[in-house]
């Protein structure tokens, strides 16, 4: 699942040791697995290797430039939201033929750039988008390759902040208008309707909402490869990942949360799905990011404090929601583990940050080890919307990041300087000097 571990009572990632990172780099530090980032991808593409396919990993997830040629050299294409995300791609040596451009709000900047690229796709996500990239294609005399995004009404049973696939949700067009809007847009001179997409949510545990998701949307698909002749389906991304796991130290120490016996693997996920697709004589797309680089990151913090409130006991840490925000965000569930290994019985904690904010947590109430001040923790499966949905909220400045490829590592983003925060800004010219 990943490449965190422990080695004589350290915690290790792949053959480094967290200590030696944190000694010459500091904290707060996000720490990524090169290995695990490769091997989540190969076990992806392996699995669906029985259909023509292609995997975009979702840059969203996490954009690091390492992370994404990491992708790269093993043979990815990538899913993009932005035109930001797109020079990305190309700044890390990716390929922007190989990349599709989703989201419900591109500019008319943004679909120029992304033409000029070559971009395999857009995922067109409503009626007046198709008419600007026609617009677009149109004034550069181009025909802009597009596929429509279904939404299928389809309840993901995930977080209400990250389900896509519903008629609640911002995403794509109505299932039961996408013929129609095939029908218009095979009108406009300047697209080209090269296929159809869809995606329902993310970090989905069970195979079940992808397949009735799948099955509903496949006769629609059928019909429009038949009247339309499209190249590829995109069945999106949102297989989930492990968050709950314990690491051992030595024989007898473990540390963490008893492991879900429930995973939805790639094997699984390409069992229940390849009978139906396998049909369709398609490309397939799949666009994930979590699964391959959620589990490949953690956030690495120093205790600064141990604070004692009539019942609680709280953990004070250098690290803070400014760094990784989904606690506060999603309430999400990290697996918090001592950086070295520590016996004894223990401690329902809250691992609380230091910015003025009571949202500023990591847990509650959880049983953790007994630490103290100069004690190192390490926030596991931080990989996925972490260092990328950080800030400098507080005028806290960006953590440094840290790519391991066996015994060796690299930092890939160095620590932002605190004056480099405000480098950008200026005071007005008629403020009063004092």
């Amino acid at each position: 699942m990943h490449d965190f571990h422990y080695g004589q009572g350290q915690l290790m990632c792949e053959g480094v040791s967290i200590a030696s990172l944190i000694k010459k780099h500091g904290t707060p530090l996000y720490v990524y697995s090169q290995n695990t980032l490769t091997q989540h991808f190969k076990r992806l593409d392996q699995a669906i290797a029985p259909l023509d396919h292609m995997v975009c990993y979702a840059m969203k997830s996490n954009s690091n430039l390492s992370v994404i040629r990491t992708l790269a050299d093993a043979g990815s294409g990538f899913d993009v939201v932005s035109e930001g995300e797109l020079r990305r791609v190309i700044a890390a040596g990716g390929d922007p033929t190989r990349s599709v451009f989703a989201g419900v709000g591109k500019t008319a900047q943004e679909i120029q750039y992304a033409l000029k690229q070559g971009v395999y796709s857009f995922n067109v996500e409503s009626e007046a988008e198709l008419e600007r990239i026609n617009k677009v294609a149109a004034g550069m005399k181009r025909k802009a390759p597009i596929a429509i995004r279904i939404n299928p009404n389809i309840d993901a049973g995930t977080h209400a902040k990250i389900t896509t696939g519903t008629y609640e949700n911002k995403f794509g067009i109505a299932f039961e208008v996408v013929e129609k809007l095939y029908a218009h847009a095979a009108k406009l001179k300047n697209l080209h309707l090269r296929g159809v997409q869809m995606h329902i949510g993310s970090q989905l545990t069970e195979v079940t909402p992808f397949k009735k998701a799948i099955e509903k949307v496949i006769p629609l698909v059928e019909k429009l490869k038949r009247l339309y002749g499209i190249e590829f389906f995109s069945i999106g991304g949102g297989i989930g990942i492990v968050y709950k796991q314990a690491l051992a130290s030595g024989s007898e120490r473990w540390w963490g949360s008893k492991e879900s016996k429930n995973i939805l693997t790639p094997e699984l996920y390409a069992k229940a799905l390849l009978p139906l697709l396998k049909p369709l004589n398609l490309r397939i797309l799949l666009e994930p990011g979590r699964f391959i680089s959620g589990n490949a990151g953690a956030l690495i913090s120093r205790v600064e404090y141990v604070k004692r409130t009539g019942k609680k006991n709280f953990v004070i840490v250098d690290a803070a929601m400014n760094d990784l925000i989904r606690p506060a965000f999603y309430d999400s569930f990290h697996e918090i583990v001592p950086v070295s290994a520590k016996g004894g019985k223990p401690v329902s904690s809250d691992v609380v940050g230091p910015i003025c904010e009571s949202g500023d947590y990591f847990c509650k109430d959880r049983p953790l080890p007994k630490v103290g001040e100069g004690d190192y923790l390490a926030l596991l499966s931080a990989g996925a919307y972490g260092s990328v949905m950080s800030s400098t909220y507080n005028s806290r400045p960006l953590t440094a990041e840290i790519l391991v490829h066996g015994k060796k590592h690299a930092v890939v983003r160095t620590r932002q300087k605190i004056e480099d925060i405000w480098r950008d800004e200026s005071i007005a010219p008629w403020a009063r000097n004092i």
